[in-house]
């Protein structure tokens, strides 16, 4: 029984790998570019069938779900990113033993991956209808459902090309898409949210929607409050920035030598955030999901729950409430300020740093990026570190004084980060411009790491 169901997980329908063992620069930007259009294509189809968008509200978590809410990616990476928690849950607490340093373990876990990905595609397509988060029109239920699977798979299927044919992972270049486009819009935006009305046809009068426009309409009018308000947001986005791309460059590097080539080496760089924007990404597909589903169910039930009660789209009180943030500087500058928010801020605090932690240290050992995994590696590119024998276990040892202090150091920071980030207010969430900045930064080292191999042979052909 259990070989049949390996058979079944290893035997789903995937994205074949290239045949070339390494994809040429212009391959990847051209899949790259083509996933990206049609990301930009598919959440610009609204859903065929809908009466009532419940979900346009909660505009905030369109950012980290990669969504458009009413369209036919409604659900965006949710489905791909509940998985991916559920299964480091269960491999890190050791309820489900799986050897991911194996290529057929490594071939297991991802097809539950993908498995647990189109459960939660069906899953939360049949909530968002049932409990009129996405409201159909009568007699279109089943319709919209059908189209939600339909998004659903699309996404799971080009986030496997971006994998496979491309530069970095699909739900990150999703990700930054969407951020890339609400900081423009924040910045740039001529519409008035709350009336749809054109500022530029009466400036002096209508309000604009940009922070830009915001600070010189507020300066004409003579509204410094205004001006100071979309100032601090600019001001806190370049901060967010800055410590970021700082952030970026810490890193501990081993020194190396090349086996065959005497007198040629290398330094093998282990990043401060070893485990990468993942364990924040996790963390805070797990707060939206916490936010998404309290406001459903409050509007399922007519009643909150212990996870919130909602008002205009943000949690008022509940779990959801204490576990989100809420803008510190805004506050103080309006003088709306609570000392509740204090106490806020500090659970959000917590918890962010907490959570990212225990993913950083899931992710670490479920992802071939333990220091077992990375010895291999480094033997396997005819590597070794000078003054030691070639052997696994000695590299292991060595590894293993970096890997997990950097794992939860690293963890603990960027869910810190990300959480001082949302405090202190930014044109948009500040973790999603967190993610944004760390995303861009990997994939242009990918980009010019691929760019380096295919200007230089020679170079390719030492790195095999």
């Amino acid at each position: 029984m259990a070989l049949e169901i390996k058979q079944i997980l290893y035997n789903l329908p995937e994205v074949k790998k290239p045949l070339e063992k390494k994809l040429s620069f212009n391959t990847k930007l051209k899949w790259t570019l083509i996933i990206l259009g049609a990301f930009f294509i598919l959440s610009n189809i609204s859903l065929y069938g809908l009466s009532n968008n419940a979900l346009s509200r909660l505009e905030f978590l369109q950012l980290i779900f990669a969504t458009q809410f009413g369209s036919i990616i409604s659900l965006g990476i949710g489905p791909i990113v509940m998985s991916s928690i559920i299964l480091q849950l269960l491999a890190g607490s050791g309820i489900l033993s799986i050897d991911t340093k194996t290529e057929e373990g490594r071939k297991y876990f991802q097809g539950l991956q993908k498995i647990g990905t189109i459960f939660f595609i069906i899953f939360e397509a049949m909530v968002y209808i049932l409990m009129k988060g996405l409201e159909p029109s009568p007699g279109f239920a089943s319709i919209l459902i059908f189209q939600l699977i339909l998004g659903g798979l699309a996404i799971m299927l080009m986030d496997e090309v971006v994998q496979k044919w491309g530069f970095g992972s699909g739900t990150s270049l999703f990700i930054v898409a969407g951020v890339a486009w609400e900081l423009f819009a924040r910045l740039f935006q001529f519409i008035d949210p709350t009336t749809g009305q054109n500022c530029l046809f009466d400036f002096a009068n209508t309000p604009c929607g940009g922070n830009l426009l915001i600070i010189i309409q507020s300066i004409l009018n003579g509204a410094p409050k205004e001006a100071l308000i979309a100032s601090t947001a600019i001001i806190s986005t370049i901060i967010i920035f800055l410590i970021v791309i700082f952030a970026q460059g810490l890193k501990v590097e081993i020194p190396l030598s090349y086996e065959r080539l005497r007198g040629f080496g290398m330094k093998w760089p282990l990043a401060f955030f070893y485990a990468s924007v993942t364990p924040v990404i996790l963390a805070a597909a797990l707060v939206a999901n916490i936010q998404l589903f309290g406001s459903l169910l409050e509007s399922w039930l007519d009643k909150p729950t212990f996870l919130g009660s909602f008002s205009q789209g943000r949690a008022v009180s509940g779990l959801a409430f204490w576990i989100s943030d809420s803008n510190l500087l805004e506050a103080l500058i309006r003088g709306s300020f609570q000392n509740v928010f204090i106490i806020q801020a500090i659970i959000h605090l917590v918890f962010y740093t907490a959570i990212s932690a225990i993913f950083a240290v899931f992710w670490v050992k479920t992802s071939g990026m333990d220091e077992s995994s990375q010895a291999k590696n480094i033997l396997s590119s005819g590597l070794q570190i000078p003054g030691f024998r070639k052997d696994p276990r000695v590299l292991e040892s060595i590894l293993s004084r970096y890997i997990m202090p950097l794992t939860i150091m690293g963890g603990l920071s960027i869910g810190a980060l990300a959480a001082l980030a949302n405090l202190i207010g930014a044109l948009t969430s500040g973790t999603a411009i967190l993610l944004a900045v760390m995303i861009i930064h990997q994939l242009y080292q990918k980009i010019a790491e691929q760019h380096a191999l295919d200007m230089h042979p020679a170079l390719r052909k030492i790195m095999g």
